[in-house]
Protein backbone atom coordinates (compact mmCIF):
# COMPACT_ATOMS: atom_id res chain seq x y z
CA UNK A 1 0.00 0.00 0.00
CA UNK A 2 1.16 3.52 -0.82
CA UNK A 3 0.26 6.22 1.68
CA UNK A 4 1.96 9.27 0.12
CA UNK A 5 -0.52 11.88 -1.05
CA UNK A 6 0.81 14.36 -3.59
CA UNK A 7 -1.88 16.95 -2.89
CA UNK A 8 -1.13 17.11 0.84
CA UNK A 9 2.58 16.34 0.29
CA UNK A 10 2.69 13.83 3.13
CA UNK A 11 2.06 10.19 4.07
CA UNK A 12 -1.47 9.71 5.31
CA UNK A 13 -4.74 7.80 5.19
CA UNK A 14 -7.79 9.08 3.33
CA UNK A 15 -10.82 8.21 5.48
CA UNK A 16 -14.27 7.84 3.91
CA UNK A 17 -16.97 8.90 6.38
CA UNK A 18 -20.73 8.60 5.86
CA UNK A 19 -23.45 10.28 7.91
CA UNK A 20 -27.24 9.94 7.92
CA UNK A 21 -29.77 12.72 8.55
CA UNK A 22 -33.47 12.10 9.13
CA UNK A 23 -35.81 14.58 7.45
CA UNK A 24 -34.81 18.12 8.42
CA UNK A 25 -33.11 17.28 11.72
CA UNK A 26 -29.89 19.17 12.39
CA UNK A 27 -27.99 16.18 13.79
CA UNK A 28 -26.03 14.03 11.35
CA UNK A 29 -25.41 10.52 12.62
CA UNK A 30 -22.11 8.92 11.64
CA UNK A 31 -22.76 5.44 10.26
CA UNK A 32 -19.51 4.40 8.57
CA UNK A 33 -15.80 5.22 8.47
CA UNK A 34 -13.40 3.42 6.15
CA UNK A 35 -9.66 4.00 5.92
CA UNK A 36 -8.06 4.10 2.50
CA UNK A 37 -4.43 4.47 1.35
CA UNK A 38 -3.21 8.03 0.93
CA UNK A 39 -2.96 7.76 -2.85
CA UNK A 40 -6.55 6.50 -3.30
CA UNK A 41 -8.87 8.52 -5.55
CA UNK A 42 -11.57 10.38 -3.61
CA UNK A 43 -14.32 8.14 -4.99
CA UNK A 44 -12.64 4.79 -4.26
CA UNK A 45 -14.91 2.56 -2.22
CA UNK A 46 -17.86 4.97 -2.38
CA UNK A 47 -20.15 2.71 -4.42
CA UNK A 48 -19.47 -0.33 -2.26
CA UNK A 49 -20.12 1.64 0.91
CA UNK A 50 -23.29 3.20 -0.51
CA UNK A 51 -24.55 -0.19 -1.68
CA UNK A 52 -24.30 -1.59 1.86
CA UNK A 53 -25.83 1.52 3.46
CA UNK A 54 -28.74 1.66 0.99
CA UNK A 55 -29.53 -2.01 1.59
CA UNK A 56 -29.51 -1.58 5.38
CA UNK A 57 -31.42 1.70 5.36
CA UNK A 58 -34.15 0.27 3.15
CA UNK A 59 -34.45 -2.75 5.41
CA UNK A 60 -34.83 -0.47 8.45
CA UNK A 61 -36.97 2.24 6.77
CA UNK A 62 -38.75 0.60 3.82
CA UNK A 63 -40.97 3.62 2.99
CA UNK A 64 -38.26 6.28 3.28
CA UNK A 65 -37.01 8.30 0.32
CA UNK A 66 -33.22 8.11 0.24
CA UNK A 67 -31.16 11.11 -0.82
CA UNK A 68 -27.38 11.27 -1.22
CA UNK A 69 -25.27 14.44 -1.07
CA UNK A 70 -21.60 14.28 -2.14
CA UNK A 71 -18.84 16.75 -2.87
CA UNK A 72 -17.03 17.12 -6.18
CA UNK A 73 -14.47 14.42 -5.51
CA UNK A 74 -17.19 11.77 -5.98
CA UNK A 75 -18.58 13.06 -9.29
CA UNK A 76 -18.31 10.17 -11.74
CA UNK A 77 -20.70 8.68 -14.31
CA UNK A 78 -20.47 5.25 -12.69
CA UNK A 79 -21.64 6.67 -9.37
CA UNK A 80 -24.48 8.62 -11.03
CA UNK A 81 -25.62 5.51 -12.89
CA UNK A 82 -25.44 3.42 -9.71
CA UNK A 83 -27.60 5.86 -7.73
CA UNK A 84 -30.11 6.05 -10.60
CA UNK A 85 -30.43 2.26 -10.81
CA UNK A 86 -30.99 2.24 -7.02
CA UNK A 87 -33.75 4.88 -7.37
CA UNK A 88 -31.89 7.16 -4.96
CA UNK A 89 -32.13 10.95 -5.18
CA UNK A 90 -28.78 12.71 -5.35
CA UNK A 91 -27.01 16.04 -5.50
CA UNK A 92 -23.30 15.91 -6.33
CA UNK A 93 -21.00 18.86 -6.88
CA UNK A 94 -19.21 19.09 -10.24
CA UNK A 95 -15.94 20.93 -10.74
CA UNK A 96 -16.12 24.03 -12.90
CA UNK A 97 -14.80 23.82 -16.46
CA UNK A 98 -14.92 25.92 -19.62
CA UNK A 99 -18.02 24.24 -20.99
CA UNK A 100 -20.00 24.71 -17.80
CA UNK A 101 -18.76 28.29 -17.37
CA UNK A 102 -19.89 29.05 -20.93
CA UNK A 103 -23.39 27.81 -20.09
CA UNK A 104 -23.41 29.93 -16.94
CA UNK A 105 -22.15 33.07 -18.72
CA UNK A 106 -25.52 34.79 -19.15
CA UNK A 107 -26.60 34.09 -15.56
CA UNK A 108 -23.23 35.29 -14.26
CA UNK A 109 -23.70 38.52 -16.20
CA UNK A 110 -27.04 39.11 -14.47
CA UNK A 111 -25.44 38.34 -11.10
CA UNK A 112 -22.69 40.90 -11.74
CA UNK A 113 -25.30 43.52 -12.60
CA UNK A 114 -27.21 42.72 -9.41
CA UNK A 115 -24.06 42.87 -7.28
CA UNK A 116 -23.11 46.20 -8.83
CA UNK A 117 -26.57 47.65 -8.20
CA UNK A 118 -26.87 46.48 -4.58
CA UNK A 119 -23.22 46.62 -3.51
CA UNK A 120 -23.75 43.17 -1.94
CA UNK A 121 -22.85 39.61 -2.83
CA UNK A 122 -25.35 38.35 -5.41
CA UNK A 123 -26.71 34.83 -5.99
CA UNK A 124 -28.81 33.69 -8.93
CA UNK A 125 -29.83 30.14 -9.79
CA UNK A 126 -30.46 28.34 -13.05
CA UNK A 127 -30.02 24.97 -14.72
CA UNK A 128 -28.80 23.28 -17.86
CA UNK A 129 -28.54 19.83 -19.43
CA UNK A 130 -24.92 18.75 -19.56
CA UNK A 131 -22.78 15.70 -20.24
CA UNK A 132 -19.04 15.49 -19.74
CA UNK A 133 -17.10 13.51 -22.34
CA UNK A 134 -17.02 10.47 -20.07
CA UNK A 135 -20.81 10.51 -19.52
CA UNK A 136 -23.08 8.41 -21.70
CA UNK A 137 -25.98 10.88 -21.48
CA UNK A 138 -26.87 14.38 -20.38
CA UNK A 139 -27.96 15.08 -16.83
CA UNK A 140 -29.53 18.02 -15.05
CA UNK A 141 -26.96 20.44 -13.66
CA UNK A 142 -27.91 23.25 -11.26
CA UNK A 143 -26.02 26.52 -11.72
CA UNK A 144 -25.36 28.88 -8.84
CA UNK A 145 -24.16 32.19 -10.29
CA UNK A 146 -22.45 33.94 -7.41
CA UNK A 147 -20.57 37.25 -7.42
CA UNK A 148 -18.82 37.86 -4.12
CA UNK A 149 -18.32 41.43 -2.92
CA UNK A 150 -16.24 42.54 0.06
CA UNK A 151 -15.54 46.14 1.07
CA UNK A 152 -12.38 47.44 -0.55
CA UNK A 153 -12.02 44.45 -2.89
CA UNK A 154 -12.91 43.79 -6.50
CA UNK A 155 -15.97 41.58 -7.12
CA UNK A 156 -15.13 37.92 -7.53
CA UNK A 157 -16.99 35.48 -9.79
CA UNK A 158 -17.76 32.20 -8.01
CA UNK A 159 -19.94 29.92 -10.18
CA UNK A 160 -20.91 26.56 -8.66
CA UNK A 161 -22.44 23.47 -10.28
CA UNK A 162 -24.39 20.50 -8.88
CA UNK A 163 -25.52 17.49 -10.92
CA UNK A 164 -28.81 16.06 -9.69
CA UNK A 165 -31.85 13.93 -10.47
CA UNK A 166 -34.11 15.99 -8.19
CA UNK A 167 -37.06 17.74 -9.84
CA UNK A 168 -37.34 20.74 -7.49
CA UNK A 169 -36.47 24.28 -8.55
CA UNK A 170 -32.78 25.19 -8.98
CA UNK A 171 -32.49 27.24 -5.78
CA UNK A 172 -34.25 24.56 -3.72
CA UNK A 173 -31.99 21.83 -5.08
CA UNK A 174 -28.87 23.87 -4.37
CA UNK A 175 -29.98 24.55 -0.80
CA UNK A 176 -30.62 20.82 -0.33
CA UNK A 177 -27.10 20.11 -1.54
CA UNK A 178 -25.60 22.77 0.75
CA UNK A 179 -26.90 20.89 3.79
CA UNK A 180 -24.00 18.54 3.11
CA UNK A 181 -21.69 21.28 4.41
CA UNK A 182 -22.55 20.40 8.00
CA UNK A 183 -20.66 17.13 7.49
CA UNK A 184 -17.46 19.18 7.81
CA UNK A 185 -18.47 20.00 11.39
CA UNK A 186 -18.92 16.30 12.15
CA UNK A 187 -15.46 15.60 10.72
CA UNK A 188 -13.98 18.37 12.87
CA UNK A 189 -15.57 16.80 15.94
CA UNK A 190 -14.11 13.40 15.06
CA UNK A 191 -10.71 14.99 14.45
CA UNK A 192 -10.44 17.50 17.29
CA UNK A 193 -12.82 16.01 19.83
CA UNK A 194 -11.93 12.32 19.54
CA UNK A 195 -8.62 12.37 17.62
CA UNK A 196 -9.70 10.03 14.86
CA UNK A 197 -6.41 10.81 13.10
CA UNK A 198 -4.43 8.95 15.78
CA UNK A 199 -3.58 5.96 13.58
CA UNK A 200 -0.18 5.25 15.09
CA UNK A 201 -0.14 1.47 14.68
CA UNK A 202 2.01 -0.01 11.91
CA UNK A 203 -0.82 -2.38 10.87
CA UNK A 204 -3.57 -1.09 8.55
CA UNK A 205 -6.36 -3.23 10.02
CA UNK A 206 -5.46 -2.19 13.57
CA UNK A 207 -5.79 1.45 12.56
CA UNK A 208 -9.10 0.71 10.85
CA UNK A 209 -10.36 -0.93 14.05
CA UNK A 210 -9.31 2.12 16.06
CA UNK A 211 -11.26 4.35 13.67
CA UNK A 212 -14.35 2.18 14.23
CA UNK A 213 -13.93 2.51 18.00
CA UNK A 214 -13.68 6.28 17.56
CA UNK A 215 -16.90 6.24 15.55
CA UNK A 216 -18.63 4.18 18.24
CA UNK A 217 -17.51 6.69 20.87
CA UNK A 218 -18.84 9.51 18.71
CA UNK A 219 -22.25 7.83 18.51
CA UNK A 220 -22.34 7.70 22.32
CA UNK A 221 -21.59 11.42 22.46
CA UNK A 222 -24.34 12.09 19.93
CA UNK A 223 -26.77 10.19 22.16
CA UNK A 224 -25.50 12.16 25.14
CA UNK A 225 -26.11 15.40 23.26
CA UNK A 226 -29.62 14.23 22.39
CA UNK A 227 -30.38 13.43 26.03
CA UNK A 228 -29.08 16.90 26.96
CA UNK A 229 -31.72 18.71 24.89
CA UNK A 230 -33.12 21.69 26.75
CA UNK A 231 -29.80 22.32 28.52
CA UNK A 232 -26.71 24.41 27.75
CA UNK A 233 -25.06 21.25 26.41
CA UNK A 234 -27.70 20.48 23.79
CA UNK A 235 -25.60 21.97 20.97
CA UNK A 236 -22.16 21.49 22.51
CA UNK A 237 -19.24 20.07 20.56
CA UNK A 238 -17.73 16.74 21.62
CA UNK A 239 -14.69 18.46 23.13
CA UNK A 240 -17.01 20.65 25.23
CA UNK A 241 -19.03 17.64 26.40
CA UNK A 242 -15.84 15.92 27.46
CA UNK A 243 -14.67 18.95 29.44
CA UNK A 244 -18.03 19.64 31.09
CA UNK A 245 -19.46 16.19 31.74
CA UNK A 246 -16.83 13.46 31.40
CA UNK A 247 -13.63 14.87 32.91
CA UNK A 248 -15.07 14.91 36.39
CA UNK A 249 -13.76 13.52 39.67
CA UNK A 250 -16.45 11.75 41.71
CA UNK A 251 -16.57 9.63 44.85
CA UNK A 252 -18.14 6.25 44.05
CA UNK A 253 -19.98 4.51 46.88
CA UNK A 254 -21.08 0.92 46.31
CA UNK A 255 -23.68 -1.03 48.24
CA UNK A 256 -25.57 -4.26 47.66
CA UNK A 257 -28.49 -2.56 45.90
CA UNK A 258 -27.04 0.51 44.25
CA UNK A 259 -24.07 2.59 43.22
CA UNK A 260 -24.02 6.21 44.42
CA UNK A 261 -21.96 8.91 42.71
CA UNK A 262 -21.07 11.90 44.89
CA UNK A 263 -20.30 14.92 42.71
CA UNK A 264 -18.41 18.05 43.82
CA UNK A 265 -20.81 20.60 45.30
CA UNK A 266 -19.10 23.39 43.32
CA UNK A 267 -19.48 21.60 39.99
CA UNK A 268 -20.93 24.29 37.62
CA UNK A 269 -22.68 21.80 35.32
CA UNK A 270 -24.39 19.83 38.08
CA UNK A 271 -28.00 20.44 36.84
CA UNK A 272 -27.12 19.24 33.34
CA UNK A 273 -25.27 16.21 34.73
CA UNK A 274 -28.29 15.28 36.86
CA UNK A 275 -30.67 15.61 33.91
CA UNK A 276 -28.51 13.32 31.81
CA UNK A 277 -28.19 10.81 34.62
CA UNK A 278 -31.97 10.68 35.03
CA UNK A 279 -32.41 10.37 31.26
CA UNK A 280 -30.44 7.11 31.29
CA UNK A 281 -32.28 5.67 34.28
CA UNK A 282 -30.46 7.00 37.35
CA UNK A 283 -32.38 8.04 40.48
CA UNK A 284 -31.52 10.82 42.91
Amino acid sequence: MTFFNGHYDTWCYLPLVATVTFNDEAEQFAVAAVLRPGNAPASRGARGLLRRLIRQLRAAFPTAVLRVRLDGGFASPKLFAFLETQAVEYGVAVASNRRLEKRARRLMGKARMLARATGQTAHLYGETRYAARSWKRKRRVIIKAEVVRHPGRDPKNNPRFVVTNLSDGPETVYRVYCQRGDVENRLKELHHGLEMDRTSCSQFLANQFRVLLTLAAYLLFQELRYRARGTACADAQVSTLRERLIKLAVWVQRSVRRIVLHLPTTFPWLPTWRQLARAVGATS
